[in-house]
């Protein structure tokens, strides 16, 4: 008994109607795999010293930089300020809600200042601002024996700036405003101030100023902060004779209320009520 071809020859072979046995098709061959690409070692060592050189470049930046920081802040007065800005502030602050300075019945806010003005008391006075939100007419209370010169002028800029009153005065427990003194730079900050009360009691105390910077000529110091102090009065409105009292005396003069009130350094004196 003959066997079927098909099934002799398994699925090698298909029947054909109009031919002898045939293979059947052999199936499309797929999609070849892309070539692997290979990194030669010259490209792998140029991405390597790129690398490298950048992280080189960036520690050298850093280098410089933190150079350069060092020497700002190992100098005395570097570290003074930062000590006066963030650490221990020489000056202390509190708000005063409803006052009625000038007895008048017109309820404002007062800043009460006291302290010692450091070299960093005018970025402090500017956040204190920012934080008291005040309004044009509202008042500054200051408590100082003084301190830095430049930072008293500028404060006393920041002051006119927000067209803010100035007097002299502290509060006490209670919350009430009594007599206080001012004296050298505190008297520059207390002029900036629109108007300016004198609170009976109170004393304002000028003086000469003197510099020290090594290796510079003190006649001519004294002569450039006269000069800059008179400027600044001038541009307050006070009289050149508050200055003509600094150059007086080293020593702290305490103008009498009708002195003060003649340089026209305080402009509304306040009685009792």
């Amino acid at each position: 008994m003959s066997a079927d071809p098909q099934e002799q020859d398994g699925p090698r072979f298909r029947s054909s109607p109009t031919g002898p046995w045939v293979a059947p098709p052999r199936a499309a061959p797929g999609p070849l795999p892309p070539p692997r690409r290979r990194v030669s070692n010259s490209y792998s060592a140029a991405f390597r010293w790129r690398g490298l050189a950048s992280i080189i470049f960036f520690a050298v930046m850093v280098a410089s930089v933190g150079v350069r920081a060092y020497r700002d802040l190992s100098r005395p007065e570097a570290w003074s300020f930062w000590k006066d800005m963030y650490v221990s502030p020489s000056l202390s602050s509190a708000l005063i809600s409803n006052v009625d300075i000038d007895h008048s019945g017109r309820l404002r806010t007062a800043l009460a200042i006291s302290g010692r003005i450091g070299p960093a008391a005018a970025n402090w006075l500017r956040d204190r601002l920012d934080e008291a939100n005040l309004k044009p007419g509202d008042v500054i209370l200051l408590s100082s024996p003084g301190g830095n010169l430049d930072q008293g002028v500028i404060m006393g800029e920041i002051i006119h700036a927000h067209a803010l009153a100035t007097a002299v005065g502290a509060v006490d427990g209670a919350g009430r405003i009594g007599p206080a003194y001012c004296a050298s730079s505190c008297v520059l900050a207390f002029a900036g101030g629109t108007p300016r009360y004198g609170i009976d009691g109170s004393a304002l105390g000028v003086h000469r100023f003197t510099t020290s910077v090594p290796g510079r000529d003190p006649v001519a110091d004294t002569q450039r902060v006269t000069g800059a102090i008179l400027g600044y009065m001038t541009k307050m409105g006070v009289s050149s004779q508050v200055v003509e009292a600094m150059s007086e005396t080293r020593d702290i003069r305490w103008l009498a209320p009708k002195e003060a009130l003649a340089m026209n350094l305080i402009t509304t004196p306040l009685a009792k009520p």
